[in-house]
């Protein structure tokens, strides 16, 4: 039987009105187009409340070098956001929003490095959404609704598709795994659960994760090229 973890739905929830009200101040500014071109169709596009220089326009969810994490222009407006970030006891690699708007779709996918086993995991909290977003993961269809909040195991293939009529906006966390997180994760799962799946990466995709991982250069980002080569 594979027992293996691909998502967990933790069992916290947020406060949907305070996190539109957060929302609804941001909207108005600079969203910016995701960066990841050919892995979409429509319009993605984001804004980062915490980034490596400070600036919502830093949307880019791996950091380079070991720079200290700072609040964006726009984090400091949204007090419930901050909150939010504040109970979450972890280091954080990237803090953004990111909206897809309705018609829009992120083809099928995985984002190399980003499952609990690597040491690093990616949650989501969907602040608006509709029953007609499709969130496929490794061929399961998950429905996450607002105020929830939802571990991806973003290793294993992923696509989403947005056949509604409303912008699906969810917000975004990365961070970096620690006793804090150990404790949360496994009440959930046992530890020997969280597994990388079996990829087969052909040689142009190895060559741009480390190409990645070499902008990134931290120590774990130059042990995972050496497993790579």
């Amino acid at each position: 039987m594979d027992t293996l973890i691909r998502f967990i739905k933790f069992p916290i929830s947020f406060d949907v009105a305070k996190l539109k009200s957060d929302l609804s101040g941001i909207m108005s500014k600079n969203w910016v187009d995701h960066y990841n071109k050919n892995d979409y169709t429509g319009k993605w596009t984001s804004v980062a409340l915490m980034s490596q220089d400070g600036k919502s326009d830093n949307i880019f969810a791996l950091a380079s070098g070991d720079a200290q994490m700072r609040n964006t222009e726009i984090l400091d407006s949204c007090g419930y956001f901050k909150e939010i970030l504040d109970n979450f006891h972890f280091e954080k690699t990237a803090v953004r929003l990111l909206q897809l708007a309705a018609g829009a779709e992120i083809k099928p996918h995985s984002d190399h490095c980003l499952g609990y086993e690597d040491g690093s995991f990616r949650l989501h909290i969907p602040i608006i959404t509709n029953p007609d977003v499709e969130f496929i993961l490794d061929g399961k269809r998950l429905t996450m609704n607002e105020g929830e909040c939802w571990y991806i195991d973003a290793n294993f293939t992923h696509s989403v598709a947005n056949r509604g009529n409303q912008d699906r906006i969810h917000l975004v966390i990365d961070g970096v795994r620690n006793d804090w997180t150990d404790a949360l994760f496994y009440k959930e799962a046992a530890e020997n659960q969280f597994v990388k799946p079996g990829m087969t990466m052909s040689e142009e995709q190895k060559l741009l994760v480390i190409a990645e991982l070499k902008r990134m250069n931290t120590t774990a980002s130059n042990e995972l090229i050496k497993n790579l080569q």
